[in-house]
């Protein structure tokens, strides 16, 4: 499991990425695991908020620079590209 710095503003706060470089079955686990709801999922990754940085890490999220993350879910075969999204 992966998460990037919060460094992405939006709804008063600013929010970070967590995602699975093996498997959607592992990032679903883990979200379900850490308390992440449904609504944060965005196809290949779940949205977090600075105040569960922490605790996500803590719960075993490695983490990594915003492009080393990318890199890392690209490689994994897992990016939805933005032109593929809704």
């Amino acid at each position: 499991m992966l998460i990037d710095p919060p460094r992405w503003p939006n709804h008063g706060t600013l929010w970070s990425h967590v995602v699975s470089d093996a498997s959607l079955e592992e990032l679903q686990a883990f979200a379900d695991a850490a308390g992440l709801p449904a609504r944060a999922f965005d196809l290949d990754h779940y949205d977090a908020p600075a105040e569960r940085y922490d605790a996500l890490v803590a719960a075993g999220a490695e983490p990594v620079s915003g492009h080393e993350l990318v890199r890392r879910l690209i490689a994994s075969g897992l990016r939805v590209k933005a032109r593929d999204r809704n």
